[in-house]
Order: C-alpha cells, then sequence, then structure tokens
C-alpha cells in the first residue's frame, strides 16, 4: 500500500468531504479525552510517575547499547535468536528466511506497527506467503486494502455498515447487521487461521532487559493465540523499545492503558520468554526478535532524541485537533498525529514527509498528554527549520518565510504592518466580528469562519493592560 505524505494537502482536502469519517473523528475528539482524564483522575501519582517513565527512558536512551546487549544475551539464554536489521529490507529478509525455514504457506500476525513500516504483508504475499491479521481493527483494513488510520485503533475511521459489506465482500455468509454478529464472524473465521499458521508475528510494547522478555499490551486476546500456537514466534521490533526491568515495566503499565484507551489496564498484558520449554504445556519451538533500526540510532544524542520515548499510547492524536479534523490516513504515512510528525521523516525522510511537521497548530495539547512528556512541537519547530535549512520546501514557500523574516527582524516596521494589518482585518469583520472571506487566507475560511480582531494588535493589548495595572511595560 502506497504511502502518500508528500500528497498530505491533497490528502486533507479529500477528508474534509468525508461525512462518515468526521462523525467518527467528532465522536473520538470527545470521548477519548473524557476516558483518559476519569482513568488519571483515579492515580493521584500519575504526573510523577510521568517523571519517572520520561526519567527512565532518557536512561535507556543515554545507554542503549548496553541494555540491547543484555537483552540479546538473555534471549540467546533461553533459547532463542536475536537479528540486527539496520534496514526494511534486511528485517523484510530476515524474516522471509526464517519463515522459508519452516516451509511457512500462512502467517498470522498480530498487531505491529513496524510491520507497517516495513511494509511486510505485501512482501510476503509476493513471495508466496499469506499474511492474516488477526487483531479485529487490522483484520478489517487489512480486507479493505488500507493501511491503519490510527496506532491503537486501525480502523477506527469505518462505519459499521462499512464493516458489514467487507465481510459479506470476504466472507460469503450472511450479511449481519449488528455489531456483535460481525465480530463473533470474524471471531470464527480468525479461529480458523490460528491453527493452520506455521509462522507466528508479533510487534512489542516493551522489551525487558533483565530477561530477555518481550511484552504486549492488548484488549484482544489475538496476541496470545498468536505468539503461542504456530512452530515458530517472531518479534518485531524498534531498538528504543528495550527498558531495563520488569520493576520499570510496571511504571509504563501503569501510565499506557489510562492515556490510550481510558482503562486501568489492558484486558491482555502478555510476557514472552523464549521458545517453549519441556515442561511447557504450549508455546513455539522456536522463537526469533527481529531488531529493526531504520534510522532510529542516528537521532540519538542530537535535538530529535526525544521522540524516541514513545510508548506508542496515541494519546496525542486523540487530543489532536489537526488529527481530529482529517484522520489518519491524511497523513500518508506509517504514523500519524503529531507523533507520526515528528518520526516519519525519519522513517520515510524529510523530503517525503515535510508537510507532516507543518500540520500542527502548536496548541501543544499533544504535549501536555503524552505520558512520557515528549515535547512535540519543539521537535517539529526543528523539522520545520531543517526542511527549511536544506531546501526541501518549494521555492515558493521558502521564499514566503524569508519575506516574513526580514520584516520580523525589523520590530519597528513589523509593528506598523502588524496594526495596519489587524485594522483592516477588524474592519472586514465588521459588526458580525467574523469573516466567512478573505484573500490568502482562504485554507482557514473554507471550513470555519475567522474572528476579527478588535483592531489592536496583541502587543497593543498587552501594553494597555500593563499600563492600566501600574506596570512598566517591558
Amino acid at each position: 500500500m502506497e504511502r502518500t505524505a508528500r500528497a498530505f494537502k491533497e490528502n486533507v482536502k479529500e477528508a474534509l468531504q468525508q461525512e462518515n469519517l468526521a462523525g467518527v473523528l467528532d465522536i473520538m475528539s470527545k470521548f477519548s479525552p473524557i476516558g483518559r482524564n476519569i482513568a488519571i483522575g483515579k492515580l493521584p501519582e500519575f504526573e510523577a510517575l510521568r517523571d519517572d517513565a520520561r526519567d527512565i527512558k532518557n536512561h535507556v536512551l543515554a545507554n542503549l547499547d548496553f541494555y540491547l546487549e543484555e537483552y540479546e544475551a538473555k534471549v540467546i539464554e533461553s533459547g532463542g535468536h536475536v537479528h540486527w536489521c539496520e534496514t526494511h529490507e534486511e528485517a523484510r529478509q530476515k524474516i522471509l528466511e526464517i519463515c522459508r525455514s519452516v516451509d511457512a504457506k500462512l502467517v498470522t500476525k498480530g498487531k505491529s506497527m513496524i510491520t507497517e513500516e516495513m511494509h511486510l504483508n505485501a512482501f510476503l504475499e509476493d513471495n508466496g506467503i499469506i499474511p492474516v491479521e488477526t487483531d479485529m481493527g487490522e483484520y478489517i483494513v487489512q480486507l479493505a486494502d488500507e493501511p491503519p488510520s490510527h496506532i491503537i485503533g486501525p480502523a477506527i475511521h469505518k462505519t459499521k455498515d462499512e464493516v458489514t459489506e467487507l465481510f459479506f465482500k470476504h466472507h460469503k455468509t450472511q450479511r449481519w447487521t449488528e455489531g456483535e454478529d460481525l465480530m463473533l464472524e470474524g471471531r470464527k473465521i480468525l479461529r480458523e487461521k490460528y491453527f493452520e499458521a506455521d509462522v507466528g508475528i508479533t510487534g512489542a510494547n516493551f522489551l525487558i532487559a533483565e530477561s530477555g522478555t518481550s511484552v504486549i499490551v492488548t484488549n484482544e486476546g489475538n496476541g496470545d493465540l498468536t505468539q503461542s500456537l504456530p512452530k515458530v514466534h517472531i518479534v518485531c521490533a524498534s531498538l528504543e523499545k528495550v527498558i531495563p526491568s520488569f520493576e520499570d515495566f510496571s511504571q509504563f503499565i501503569r501510565l499506557l492503558p489510562r492515556s490510550a484507551t481510558g482503562q486501568e489496564i489492558s484486558v491482555y498484558t502478555t510476557f514472552s520468554t523464549g521458545p517453549k520449554r519441556a515442561t511447557d504445556p504450549d508455546g513455539p519451538e522456536d522463537y526469533h526478535v527481529v531488531l529493526l533500526d531504520a534510522g532510529r540510532s542516528k537521532l540519538l544524542g542530537t535535538q530529535y532524541q526525544e521522540v524516541l520515548r514513545c510508548i506508542r499510547c496515541a494519546a496525542c492524536l486523540n487530543h489532536c485537533p489537526v488529527y481530529t479534523a482529517v484522520g489518519g490516513h491524511a497523513y500518508g504515512a506509517t504514523y500519524q498525529g503529531p507523533i507520526g510528525a515528528a518520526l516519519d521523516p525519519v522513517i520515510v525522510g524529510l523530503d517525503e514527509a515535510r508537510h507532516l511537521p507543518n500540520a500542527s497548530s502548536f496548541c501543544g495539547r499533544c504535549e501536555a498528554v503524552c505520558p512520557v512528556r515528549i515535547p512535540i512541537p519543539k521537535i517539529l519547530r526543528y523539522w520545520r527549520a531543517e526542511a527549511f535549512e536544506s531546501k526541501s520546501q518549494p521555492l515558493k514557500e521558502r521564499a514566503g518565510l524569508s519575506l516574513w523574516t526580514w520584516f520580523a527582524t525589523r520590530p519597528k516596521l513589523y509593528r506598523l504592518l502588524a496594526g495596519a494589518g489587524v485594522a483592516v482585518l477588524a474592519k472586514a469583520g465588521g459588526a458580525k466580528g467574523h469573516l466567512k472571506r478573505f484573500p490568502f487566507l482562504s485554507g482557514w475560511t473554507n471550513h470555519r469562519e475567522l474572528p476579527a480582531p478588535e483592531g489592536k494588535t496583541f502587543q497593543a493589548l498587552y501594553k494597555k493592560a500593563q499600563k492600566e495595572k501600574g506596570r512598566v511595560s517591558p
């Protein structure tokens, strides 16, 4: 499935015309924050846990080589294998090699953003192996031949009627119209695949260095079946998923569900440590971990490093006014919303993803709700500056920014022109106090009214307020 980050502006125009999408996103934007607030309200130490989680992640990133080597040693000690892959292609080839070693024809997959990032499904299909997504949301978008539109709710953009038609088309059974019936049918179809699969592939929310354990945090039982029934279990994870210990994990598991879905704890939290032992009643005969870099190590020690703290909760998406207006597919990349805008330039390159760091109002809600306190607006500013310096932007945009910079670095002229501009907008707004149309502002006024200023700039109003309070304006 093609990624279209370069066409972000065109994608946005298309998304804004989709009434069903607008309705779904409106519901999400209202109820997700409510659920999160209720959940964290029951945990007085939530803010302290955020600080601890940030500090743990910072410590790991400062000592990443140490913890990755410790993790590898423990996996090998438990009978598993670790494969270091610098690129997506290396990771795909390694997974294919493992699948062919057991003559796999069908692979079940638990939810994994890393395998989405490396376009694994299409690659396996091209090589004669059938991948079946077993997370219900992922299964739905696979049937629709679409990428996920949300990090934890991949099919959040789909209505019940759309799922009904998808299931009827692919399953050739009854056209169910109730959500419960659709879930039961999907479960029945997928149950058969678990027993047919030769290989199970999952992602990992965390990799615990002290024991060589991979952890998945889910609300469906598909992850457990995917990794315990096939002959081979392959874990796909990026380097920064490693954490030192189970004690550290206990901090993160109190943050992740509350931030992601407003739950105090997820339905399933599953730990995997190596292949099946002689005394185990079930489990894979072989256990592999594919560790992917894909440019992440280049962020270490740079101004972008803090983005690697992300634990994929999607709280920033659920609170972002841009994401909740246009949805995930508009971003045209693996990761959506604010965290996608901060990470995708690493994954697909700044030339391809240059629009995404600009898809932000800088309201700061993403940083305010991030459980590991990633300063996303600051990182987006760094990407914007780099795009300008590297001339990734079109000449027209760079010329506009250069012109604005010229005025902004001449305060007297800037204030004079700003004052004149505010006066014009105030007059254009008239008694109504807003503008439905205005030259050069169609990007705003095509979809919402523009509040007209009162006739004075912010600086003038601030100076007046300070004077009235008897303070000296700086």
